[in-house]
């Protein structure tokens, strides 16, 4: 005897959903010097590397649409290939336009605003000069779950680099008021980074955008069809007859 299709339905609603692209881990992260867009300090022997992510589909764990909202997704990778911690407590890591506007990464707020548009006055973090470091005030706007769930799942895990490792993590940055294409002849600027416990910086680090567009696929170009020549064809049908 077959079920009553009501509890059919009950059991399927019961069901875990399949996992959605959000939950999808991005990939691991290589040593910097593996990417199209690196620059290297051998005498300091740290080597930053940038991973822009222009096309949603090639960052689909996200659970936020940022790209589609103005907001054009950046990983930055640090290798440390020296013996002492690197230290990313001071860091500024600046997107520079061609018309050198110089925008600072997105902080949640600034996520929020342009995705959810809500206020709240409750649950604010004021998040420190480095992303991803962040302490809790009493008042503020309310950032949404899944913004902060990308923020602990996506950015850097900690403020330190340990010796002969890579960290790595994803900062966001608001292109939508920039020229398109926004990473035309535009440069990830990198300052401040630090061994722990020194207060003298290491080298800037300047990525130019242009290396990692002339890397990436040209789209292949289709070739129309040629035209009809009708008078061609009844030259050639007339011709046929005779």
């Amino acid at each position: 005897m077959n079920p009553p299709r009501a509890l059919v339905l009950a059991a399927l609603l019961a069901l875990p959903l399949a996992a959605p692209a959000a939950d999808k881990k991005m990939p691991p992260a290589k040593p910097a010097s593996e990417y199209t867009l690196f620059e290297a300090h051998p005498n300091e022997k740290v080597t930053v590397a940038a991973e822009p992510c222009d096309k949603p589909e090639n960052c689909a764990f996200f659970r936020n649409a940022y790209i589609q909202h103005g907001f054009l997704p950046v990983r930055v990778f640090i290798t440390n290939d020296g013996d002492k911690p690197l230290t990313l407590d001071d860091v500024r890591i600046q997107f520079i336009s061609e018309n050198k506007d110089i925008l600072p990464a997105a902080l949640p707020e600034d996520l929020q605003r342009r995705l959810y548009n809500r206020k709240s006055a409750q649950g604010r973090r004021m998040p420190l000069p480095f992303p991803g470091a962040s302490i809790p005030i009493t008042s503020g706007e309310q950032v949404d779950k899944k913004i902060t769930q990308d923020d602990q799942d996506f950015s850097f895990p900690s403020t330190t680099v340990a010796p002969h490792t890579t960290a790595s993590g994803y900062l966001f940055y608001d292109i939508r008021d920039l020229d398109d294409p926004a990473m035309r002849h535009a440069t990830l600027f990198l300052k401040e980074i630090r061994w722990q416990g020194e207060k003298k910086q290491l080298f800037d680090f300047n990525l130019p955008f242009d290396k990692w567009l002339a890397a990436q696929p040209k789209p292949v170009k289709k070739t129309p069809p040629p035209p009809k020549d009708e008078d061609t064809t009844k030259d050639t049908k007339d011709a046929d007859k005779q």
